[in-house]
Parts: structure tokens; sequence; C-alpha cells
């Protein structure tokens, strides 16, 4: 096996028979100056930054942005993080993130990311997943209400124009 055909695009998650399908959203990012490397192309530890704004769009549009989570005092810590990289951005180039959520029933989020290039190669891909705690930090076992209102609303069809 080599190092290249160990490397997934994409496919972290399994779509859930029995839930809807993943909710997904695009924004749009040019390699700034500050987010390259001296070989100009964006560095490795910039593409945490570009998974998250996609992380929190998701999060604004399905009613789970940080706002959210503070106002009901709980806390989603990432608590894996993943990448494999493909094709660097250059800088100046404007790249599209796309996150996908994906449906589960447990106390976790589980987003998957991939980074566009221009002419569409995959750059890079991954994914996150993020489990649920107290403000004090005490882990949740069951899913906060937050989560639950999110799943019905998804369940619902409201988040359809999205996927």
């Amino acid at each position: 096996m080599t190092a290249l055909s160990r490397r997934k695009r994409g496919g972290y998650f399994s779509a859930s028979d029995d839930g809807p399908r993943p909710v997904s959203v695009r924004v749009k990012r040019r390699v700034a100056f500050s987010d390259a490397d001296p070989m100009a192309v964006l560095w490795h530890g910039r593409y945490a930054e570009y998974f998250e704004q996609a992380n929190e769009e998701l999060g604004r549009r399905c009613g789970l942005s940080y706002l959210d989570f503070m106002r009901d005092g709980l806390r989603a810590p990432v608590v894996q993080f993943h990448v494999d990289y493909f094709a660097s951005p250059r800088l100046g180039e404007e790249v599209t993130v796309i996150g996908r959520m994906f449906w589960n029933e447990g106390a976790r989020i589980n987003i998957e990311y991939e980074i566009r290039k221009e002419d569409d190669a995959l750059a890079a891909s991954g994914y996150t997943v993020q489990m649920f705690v107290t403000d004090r930090g005490e882990v949740l076992v069951a899913s906060p209400a937050l989560i639950e209102t999110c799943r019905e609303r998804w369940a619902n069809g409201e988040f359809a124009d999205m996927q």
C-alpha cells in the first residue's frame, strides 16, 4: 500500500440509513499572504482555520452557533481532527471550503470537509468530531436539547436546501 492510497478523499463518515442526508455548506476564501508559507502555498497549519469557517457556517444555519452553545451553557470541543493533503492552494488563489454535517444519534457532531481549488481539484479533505460538555467541563453522554432541536428541524426537511 502506498502513502497516497492510504489518504482518503472524503467518505470518512457514512450517511445514516434512517436519517436525512448530510447538511452541506460552501464558503469561498482567498489564500492570503498571512496564510501562505515561504513557498507561497497554503501553510499546513491554516487548514484547521479553513475547516472552521465551514463549521461556523453550518452552525449558524442549523442553530448550532457558538453563541447558541454559550447561551445554553454548552461547549462542543473538537476531540478528533484529521486532514489529508493533496494539492496545495497557492497564494492569491480562491478556494471553496465545503463542510458536510452527518446525521447521527450520539452526543457528538461529525463534519467532513473538502477544500477545492479554482479548477475544482481537491486540495484537501478531512473531518472533525466534536463532543458535548457543560460550560464547567462535564462530559455529556446524552444529546443536549440544542442538538435535539437541530435534529428535529433537520428530520423535518428544514435544511434540505443546504444538501
